[in-house]
């Protein structure tokens, strides 16, 4: 039987343990970095090391080689403190379409954000009804649409919330500052459940599909950050008392309907690792 193959575009916070998830179900996967001293990080994990960048035309050696796989995971950070965001991002898309057309790719996972949704308690099929609040959100939106109208592969889109767990503290973001909007809604995700989802819908063969990836629970803002920074032992947050932007609920229905996927830290109050 022949082996699986993938290829993690962007082995950061996310991309690179789920790189290692594949490579334990007996995937060979290849992996890029923009950085030259993790190249033997890579390397030590099993990973096919490529030093690759979004310039925004991709460059490195092997770019081409990188997309003989049967899937791709596209997880890169849009550059959202780029004042050109929006045009960057088409840029970087055209760049990567030659080269998913060029390779021998049949499936695309492509890891978005829930900044696509303005307002509301939002399932999937909501993204695009409110243009989105940030230049970077609407950037990503139009990036998952210029990847689902390519023919040439399946696309599944993986819109993430607030990532955290591991090096990533939350309870650092606001200590000692104003929280805004301290009674509206956070829309978390631990990295487990992040890795998690991507990895069952690689292995459950789940394509065509949008999932929100977002924890079941949404504390309000106030009292997650402050129980956050609490648990570090660090200086509360404080609430700001002159803000008041629409809330914004992220609803996670559909990746536990479509991939019966329960999430490991289902509440972001709960203690994680």
């Amino acid at each position: 039987m022949k082996e699986p193959t993938a290829s993690v575009l962007g082995c950061g916070y996310i991309g690179r343990p789920l790189a290692t998830s594949l490579l334990d179900r007996g995937w060979r996967v290849r992996g890029s970095t923009t950085s030259r001293t993790k190249l033997d990080q890579l390397l030590a994990d099993g990973i096919e090391p490529y030093l690759l960048e979004l310039t925004p035309d991709l460059r490195g050696r092997g770019r081409r080689d990188f997309f003989d796989s049967d899937v791709v995971i596209l997880n890169f950070p849009p550059g959202r403190k780029r004042a050109d965001v929006r045009t960057f991002m088409e840029s970087v898309m055209e760049s990567l379409l030659f080269y998913l057309r060029a390779g021998t790719v049949q499936k695309v996972l492509f890891v978005s954000s829930t900044s696509v949704y303005r307002s509301g308690y939002v399932r999937e099929e909501d993204a695009g009804k409110l243009t989105p609040e940030t230049a970077s959100g609407c950037a990503l939106l139009a990036a998952e649409k210029t990847l689902r109208s390519a023919c040439e592969f399946q696309t599944t889109i993986l819109r993430c919330g607030g990532l955290y767990g591991y090096e990533r503290k939350p309870g650092r973001f606001w200590s000692g500052r104003s929280v805004r909007n301290p009674q509206n809604s956070v829309n978390l995700v631990h990295r487990d459940d992040a890795v998690g989802v991507a990895l069952a819908t690689i292995t459950q063969n789940c394509w065509g599909e949008t999932f929100n990836v977002c924890a079941d629970q949404h504390p309000s803002r106030a009292e997650f950050y402050t129980q956050a920074a609490s648990r570090l032992g660090i200086t509360l947050p404080k609430m700001a008392l002159d803000e008041s932007q629409p809330d914004k609920v992220v609803l996670n229905h559909r990746v536990r309907e479509r991939l019966g996927y329960t999430f490991k830290y289902p509440d972001p109050l709960t203690p994680a690792p």
